[in-house]
C-alpha cells in the first residue's frame, strides 16, 4: 500500500492538506478520482467544458439541448449531475466553480470603474475545471489585473479551500495587491482566506452573484490555458498536468504578447522591463 492510498478525502478531523503534510505527500501528488464516474460521465463532462468555455450563460436547461446536438444521449438529470460535480450549476447565469456561502460576510465590488493604472494594484482568483484522460481535477489561479502575469497558481483532485490557500500564502511571500477581487464562492469567503488577505492589509473585493465579466481576465486566461494546453495535450493525471503547467504559465508570462499590451509580454508589464 502506498502512502497516498491511506489518505481519507472524507476525514473530518484532518485536511486533505493536513494528511498530505503529515506523510510528506506533496498534494498535487494525490489524486483521487471517484470510482462512481466512469468514462462516458468524463467524455460528457469534457464535452460541458468546452460548451461552457463558449457560452458561460449555458444553464442545465440549454446545456442538456447543446449535449443532444452533439450526440450526447442524455436527460436534464445527467447534465445537471455533471455539472455539479464539475462545480458549474453554483451560481446562474455563470456557471461558477465555487457555491455561493450564504452566511459569509458581504464585501463590496471594487472593480467597477476602477481605473487599473499598475502593477499589484489589482489581483484576481478564480476556480476552473481541468478535464484529464483518467479522470479531472481542478485549477486555481491569480492574475494581476493591470499585467495579466499570473501571480502563482495551484492545482487539486478536490474542490476545497486548501490548494487556493496554498498559492494565496505564496503569492504574498513576494508582493500583495492593494485589492483582491474573487467570486462570492465557498473558497473565497471562508474565513481562513479573507482572514489572510485582511491580515495582509489586503482590500478584498467579490463579485456581483451571476456577472460572468466581473473577472474578465480570469475567464479569457481560462480560455488560453484550455485551447492552448490542456485540450491539445491530453493530461493522463495531475502529476503530468502540473509539469505541463509549470511550462505552460512560464510561457504565458514570459513569451506570450498581448494586443492589450501594447504586444508586451505580462512579465514585460509587470516587473517593468
Amino acid at each position: 500500500m502506498e502512502r497516498r492510498d491511506i489518505i481519507n478525502h472524507k476525514d473530518r478531523e484532518f485536511s486533505i492538506r493536513e494528511q498530505c503534510r503529515l506523510l510528506d505527500i506533496h498534494r498535487s501528488g494525490f489524486y483521487y478520482i471517484p470510482k462512481e464516474v466512469s468514462e462516458d460521465e468524463l467524455a460528457l463532462m469534457r464535452a460541458i467544458d468546452e460548451a461552457y468555455l463558449k457560452h458561460p450563460y449555458y444553464g442545465r436547461r440549454r446545456m442538456t439541448l447543446e449535449m443532444k446536438a452533439q450526440g450526447f444521449d442524455v436527460g436534464e438529470k445527467a447534465v445537471r449531475s455533471a455539472m455539479i460535480l464539475m462545480g458549474l450549476e453554483a451560481i446562474y447565469p455563470k456557471p461558477n466553480l465555487s457555491s455561493p456561502n450564504k452566511q459569509h460576510k458581504k464585501y463590496p465590488y471594487l472593480m467597477r470603474n476602477l481605473e487599473i493604472k499598475h502593477p499589484n494594484q489589482a489581483w484576481a482568483a478564480d476556480i476552473t475545471y481541468i478535464p484529464l484522460t483518467g479522470g479531472f481535477g481542478y485549477l486555481f489561479a491569480i492574475i494581476d489585473w493591470h499585467s495579466r502575469y499570473v501571480v502563482d497558481w495551484e492545482i487539486s483532485s478536490l474542490l476545497d479551500t486548501e490548494f487556493c490557500l496554498e498559492a494565496l500564502e505564496r503569492s504574498l511571500k513576494t508582493s500583495r495587491p492593494l485589492i483582491f477581487n474573487t467570486d462570492q464562492g465557498v473558497q473565497f469567503t471562508s474565513r481562513r482566506f479573507t482572514s489572510t488577505l485582511e491580515k495582509a492589509k489586503i482590500q478584498i473585493s467579490m463579485d456581483g452573484k451571476g456577472r460572468a465579466l466581473d473577472n474578465v481576465f480570469v475567464e479569457r486566461l481560462w480560455r488560453s490555458v484550455k485551447y492552448e494546453e490542456i485540450y491539445p495535450k491530453g493530461y493522463e493525471g495531475l502529476r503530468d498536468l502540473k509539469k505541463g503547467l509549470s511550462e505552460y504559465f512560464r510561457f504565458y508570462n514570459t513569451k506570450r504578447r498581448h494586443q492589450g499590451l501594447s504586444y508586451k509580454t505580462p512579465e514585460e508589464v509587470y516587473f517593468k522591463i
